[in-house]
């Protein structure tokens, strides 16, 4: 947002959840503090909606789930309250798309034991939330991304393996589509769009703490990247 990168919360000293807040500026190379957020949390998810972030539920200390939506305006460095999400989880997916808020999937109080199929959608015209269908494959520790006028929902793990399930969310639609499996199941990792294609960054191949270096391309059109 505004050339900047901005990072909420997190776990810190174990299981402590944390309200602060910090922006990076690519052309200072430095981080400063920003206002903290109302509600501690960690693994929530942030989606930027016109010029404000949207944080959405996510864990306190201990892993319990919050319900918290707090909206952060970076101009004026203040946050302001919403709808709190229905389903109260962690490890989701949260995205913007066509004006609105979707959050899929997550996960029970930190358990990947517990994972949800949970599918909402937030309407900031009415400041409220909907039932949407639900995600196919109920899964946490996600990668997501925004491309066209779908979500896509990437991986993810359970309590007993990875997911190399790709889903994409129609919103106007109200409809899921399969598409080509991950080549490498993974979670814990992240999702980007870049001309017209979604880019995978590294992930842990196995449930729990792992690592990788791994990359890979899904083109929803099926044509190879350049090299």
């Amino acid at each position: 947002m505004g050339g900047r990168i901005y990072v909420f919360g997190g776990y810190v000293n174990g299981w402590e959840a944390s309200d602060k807040v910090w922006a990076y500026d690519p052309a200072e190379n430095a981080w400063e503090p920003r206002a903290p957020m109302p509600t501690p949390r960690a693994a929530g998810g942030a989606a930027l909606l016109g010029d404000r972030i949207h944080v959405v539920g996510g864990s306190g200390s201990g892993r319990g789930n919050v319900r918290s939506h707090e909206i952060y305006d970076p101009a004026a460095d203040r946050w302001s309250k919403a709808a709190d999400l229905p389903t109260p989880r962690d490890h989701l997916a949260v995205q913007a798309l066509e004006g609105r808020i979707v959050a899929s999937g997550g996960r029970i109080d930190g358990d990947s034991g517990k994972n949800l199929s949970a599918n909402q959608v937030y309407d900031p015209a009415r400041d409220a939330w909907s039932e949407a269908a639900p995600l196919p494959t109920a899964r946490s520790g996600v990668a997501s991304a925004v491309l066209g006028r779908e979500v896509f929902v990437i991986g993810g793990e359970s309590n007993r393996r990875t997911y190399d399930e790709v889903e994409a969310f129609d919103l106007p639609a109200n409809l899921w589509r399969a598409l080509a499996r991950l080549p490498t199941a993974r979670h814990g990792f992240g999702a980007v769009t870049y001309k017209g294609r979604i880019y995978t960054l590294t992930g842990s191949p196995r449930p729990g703490g792992d690592r990788s270096g791994t990359v890979e391309v899904l083109d929803p059109n099926g044509t190879a990247p350049a090299r």
